[in-house]
C-alpha cells in the first residue's frame, strides 16, 4: 500500500473540526446560537483570532450563518457540502501576523539596498492603488505590486517568492470571505496611505522607519479585519 501524505491541521482547522463534531452530535442543533467568540476562546483555551478563523471556515462551508446584531447560528447542513479549504490553507489573521514579522525586515533591508528602479516601481504601485480606489475598485493589483517591489529591492529571490506567496494566499476562500466584510473604500484609503509611508521611509534610506511603517501597516490591517469581523456579527 503506497504511503499517503500526512497533513498537520492548523489550529483554526482543529477548532473548526471540534465545533463541527459538536454540531453533528446535536450539541448545537440547527437554529441554535453558538456561544460568543470570547466564551469559545476561554473554553478551548485558544486565542479569539483562532476562534474567529475557525468560524470563518464554518461560515464558508455553509454550516453557520450570521444574523446581524444577534450572533452566529447553526444552519441545517445541505447534502454534499464540502469542507472549506484544506488543512494547509493559512488562516487570514495568522497570515497577517506572520507578514508583519517577515515583511518588516524585508522593508528594512529594502531601505538599505533599493535602487532607483525599485523605488520607481513602488511609486508606480502606490499610484496604481490610488487609481484603482478612485475608480471604485479594490486596489489589489497595485497592492501586490508594491509588496513584491519592496521584496525585489532586497535582491533576494527567496524573499521575493515568499512575499509573493504571502500575498497570493489572499486568494484562499477564507481570506476572500473575510474580505467581504473588510474591503471598503475607507479601508482602501487607509491602506494606501500606509503603503505611502513605507515608500517614504525606503526612499529616505531609513531602515528603522521602513520596518516600523511596514509593521504598522500590517498591524492595522489585522485590526481592521478583526474589527470588521466583530462588527459584522454584533458579538
Amino acid at each position: 500500500m503506497p504511503l499517503q501524505s500526512v497533513e498537520a491541521p492548523r489550529l483554526y482547522r482543529r477548532i473548526a473540526d471540534q465545533l463541527r463534531q459538536l454540531i453533528a452530535a446535536g450539541e448545537f442543533p440547527p437554529g441554535e446560537r453558538l456561544p460568543a467568540e470570547r466564551e469559545l476562546a476561554a473554553q478551548l483555551k485558544v486565542s479569539r483570532p483562532s476562534v474567529r478563523e475557525a468560524l470563518i471556515a464554518l461560515e464558508v462551508e455553509g454550516l453557520i450563518e450570521i444574523r446581524g446584531g444577534s450572533g452566529v447560528y447553526v444552519r441545517a447542513r445541505p447534502n454534499g457540502t464540502n469542507r472549506a479549504g484544506s488543512s494547509y490553507e493559512w488562516g487570514p489573521l495568522e497570515l497577517i501576523r506572520a507578514r508583519a514579522l517577515v515583511e518588516g525586515e524585508v522593508a528594512a533591508l529594502a531601505a538599505r539596498q533599493a535602487k532607483r528602479v525599485h523605488v520607481a516601481a513602488m511609486q508606480a504601485a502606490v499610484d496604481a492603488m490610488r487609481a484603482e480606489a478612485a475608480a471604485g475598485r479594490a486596489p489589489l493589483a497595485g497592492d501586490r505590486a508594491f509588496h513584491v517591489a519592496v521584496a525585489e529591492a532586497t535582491g533576494n529571490g527567496v524573499l521575493v517568492d515568499l512575499v509573493a506567496r504571502f500575498w497570493d494566499a489572499r486568494g484562499g476562500r477564507l481570506f476572500q470571505r473575510l474580505g467581504n466584510y473588510f474591503d471598503t473604500p475607507t479601508a482602501w484609503r487607509a491602506a494606501i496611505e500606509e503603503h505611502a509611508a513605507v515608500l517614504q521611509a525606503i526612499r529616505a534610506r531609513d531602515p528603522a522607519r521602513a520596518r516600523q511603517a511596514m509593521q504598522r501597516h500590517l498591524q492595522k490591517a489585522h485590526a481592521r479585519f478583526s474589527a470588521s469581523w466583530r462588527k459584522a456579527r454584533g458579538v
